[in-house]
């Protein structure tokens, strides 16, 4: 990505826009860059002065960009936050609250971050990237393939359309688009740093790719740097081989596997501790054992 270096990149099973058990906390993706800043630096110090003023402004608005300068160069943080259209604001200010905590934890010390839930999407980094159209794929998902008629397809091909065109159903340029024909629904958005034309631009790109990638499939996401669009059809689920749910939670999925990792961790860290102990231990007992029995010489 553009100034975004992923050290990693998490994801999850993504549900369809028509998913009824997705909440607006639920893991989407995440990642993070590859510089680190040091602890009690200057730097953390604009960083949790940002991310602060990024919560408290969710409670009023659905989307706000913020920059802390430092005295360096490498000092200066840059952050917004992104909710979706539809959420009202106690939801939104929830959901980004959510979204900082968990960077807190997956971006430990890193100078960037990007964390995108279902109902909101927080960034930062010591590299602007502010007002920068980026329309590299970070998740691409297709659903199982499944059989649709001639007018499955029309209804399909409409919605898409729909997302694709600027002014949606004509009342002006919109950022965000919800549209809906029959059993097809659709959904797109374009994070507020961009102009009119770098979201069309970038809204028609994701759609192009859903149409072309997706193209048989009952549901699709396609999430590029700075946009998304989505597609499901029928209320098909992704989970359980798409068809049916399963009933797991993103969230708890990812926090299981930390927790995982952790432990994991954890025991090492016994274990080298432990040996090393029993080494000095041993080491100590010899020494004293040769003091109490020196060799005599011939």
């Amino acid at each position: 990505m553009p100034s975004f270096l992923l050290l990693f990149l998490f994801t999850s099973a993504l549900s369809p826009p028509s998913s009824a058990t997705t909440t607006a906390e639920s893991f989407v993706y995440g990642g993070c860059s590859q510089t680190k800043y040091t602890s009690g630096s200057t730097y953390e110090s604009n960083l949790n002065s940002i991310l602060t003023s990024l919560i408290n402004s969710a409670s009023f608005t659905l989307y706000t960009n913020s920059t802390v300068a430092g005295a360096g160069d490498g000092d200066t943080v840059y952050g917004l936050f992104q909710c979706r259209g539809d959420l009202q604001n106690a939801a939104c200010a929830k959901c980004v609250a959510h979204a900082v905590a968990q960077l807190g934890s997956i971006c430990l010390d890193a100078c960037g971050g990007s964390l995108q839930l279902e109902g909101c999407f927080v960034k930062y980094d010591n590299v602007s990237f502010l007002g920068v159209e980026d329309k590299t794929v970070v998740v691409k998902k297709c659903g199982a393939v499944m059989g649709y008629d001639s007018g499955g397809w029309a209804r399909r091909d409409a919605v898409l359309a729909y997302l694709a065109a600027a002014d949606g159903s004509g009342g002006g340029y919109q950022p965000f688009r919800v549209g809906g024909s029959g059993d097809v629904q659709g959904v797109a958005q374009c994070v507020g740093d961009l102009d009119a034309g770098e979201c069309q631009d970038c809204v028609v790109t994701a759609v192009g790719r859903l149409k072309a990638e997706c193209a048989a499939a009952g549901w699709g996401d396609v999430f590029l740097g700075k946009c998304y669009a989505r597609f499901s059809h029928g209320g098909v689920r992704p989970h359980g081989g798409g068809g049916g749910n399963d009933g797991r939670n993103p969230d708890v999925e990812i926090e299981k596997t930390l927790a995982v990792i952790i432990g994991l961790i954890a025991g090492i860290a016994f274990i080298v501790v432990f040996l090393a102990f029993l080494s000095h231990y041993c080491e100590k007992r010899k020494g004293k054992l040769i003091q109490s029995n020196p060799i005599n010489p011939l």
